[in-house]
């Protein structure tokens, strides 16, 4: 009982929270499963902060929000940076990440406000945050060469800032060490980097901190993936912005076609013709009347058109009739990932194909439920194919 309550959102907190952003004017962006303030807000005045300057701050109230927060480490020095790890439910995950202009600052912040009390029963744990900037990719072909790796990484995530290979005895084909500007630039190019290697190259490379620091007390384990699901509500996008403007680019870099350099595709066996086609809805197909031969492999194929309008031209070519997509939100991930389950009902196909994707926010429902078609359509046309080679 007291595990469920415990979920129960405050509404006198949020409501307090509300009040509090508007009374002082203060920004708030939801990001990746984290509510930021700054990066610098705009009231800074000064360089960007550097190594060593950022605080990791755990055990906090679940209904504990930026209106005592921020304050309370604005404190001790003037903020660069504040970021709250939040739940879909609206509270907090119970820690939070403080960025100041200067190492000594960082010192004073814990120095002061470790043990903090913020509420009864609940102290402060404030201490250096490890800032982890560097990922291990590993299992890379053999053939991979440094300056084409480089140019494919700065397309998938952003903050790419230079790579090293290295092999020998004991590492399977080719590893890499990627600098990134941030430890958040390499946090989000490491949930990200191994699914689009997936969809760019169908390559399956292992992704982890180069570092032998160990993670810092309190911090959360990975998520697991869900073992089940069920359909829920039709699409509603999670609200989790207060009083802020949401973000002006498309977030999840795989939702556009990159311009891959033809050295890397040739090291993992990927065309190296142009990519860029994508035909329109309107535009008529000339195919085949009967099934298209499974000659071409479904990853070429992927690679060639956007997957919802190759789904749409093998159904034409098969005489089975047009793909009808129903999505629905599922929920977010604490990784930050939106989850959405799927029901694809293909007229000449008896049984409807039924999936769960996972997508990165985007700036509008639209634009999120476009991008959860375009996976869904992209696993579709993957079991589509499968059945037609097994035939």
């Amino acid at each position: 009982m007291e595990s469920k309550q415990s979920q129960v959102l405050n509404l006198e907190r949020v409501q307090e929270l509300e009040t509090w952003l508007k009374t002082t004017n203060t920004k708030l962006t939801q990001v990746n499963g984290q509510r930021k303030y700054g990066g610098p807000p705009e009231v800074w005045d000064g360089p960007m902060p550097g190594t060593r300057c950022e605080v990791f701050i755990s055990q906090i109230p679940r209904d504990a929000y930026e209106d005592l927060l921020i304050p309370l480490f604005t404190s001790v020095g003037p903020l660069w940076e504040f970021r709250l790890m939040m739940n879909f439910s609206g509270q907090n995950r119970g820690f939070a990440y403080a960025k100041y202009g200067s190492p000594a600052l960082a010192t004073d912040a814990i120095r002061l406000l470790n043990g903090h009390m913020l509420e009864p029963g609940f102290r402060l744990s404030v201490r250096r945050s490890t800032e982890k900037r560097h990922l291990c990719v590993g299992e890379l072909p053999a053939s991979t060469r440094q300056e084409d790796l480089l140019q494919v990484l700065r397309l998938m995530a952003d903050g790419v800032e230079r790579v090293s290979l290295k092999a020998g005895p004991g590492i399977d084909g080719v590893s890499a060490i990627v600098a990134f500007s941030s430890h958040h630039a390499a946090s989000m190019a490491k949930k990200v980097l191994v699914e689009a290697f997936k969809k760019q190259f169908s390559l399956t490379v292992s992704i982890k901190w180069q570092s032998t620091v160990k993670a810092s007390e309190g911090e959360p384990l990975p998520p697991s993936k869900p073992s089940k699901f069920v359909l829920p509500s039709p699409l509603k996008p999670p609200r989790h912005i207060l009083n802020s403007p949401r973000p002006s680019a498309l977030p999840p870099r795989l939702a556009r076609p990159p311009s891959i350099p033809p050295g890397f595709c040739r090291a993992v066996g990927r065309p190296t013709a142009p990519q860029h086609h994508h035909p329109s809805r309107s535009t008529p197909v000339q195919g085949p009347q009967g099934p298209p031969a499974p000659s071409v492999s479904p990853v070429v194929q992927l690679c060639k058109v956007c997957p919802m309008e190759l789904l749409c031209k093998v159904c034409e070519a098969s005489g089975v009739g047009q793909p009808l997509f129903e999505m629905y939100f599922s929920h977010t991930g604490p990784d930050g990932f939106l989850y959405f389950t799927y029901k694809v009902s293909i007229p000449g196909i008896p049984t409807a194909f039924k999936g769960l994707v996972m997508i990165l926010p985007g700036p509008s429902e639209s634009t999120m439920l476009e991008e959860a078609r375009r996976v869904a359509a992209q696993q579709v046309l993957q079991s589509v194919c499968n059945k037609q080679v097994a035939h």
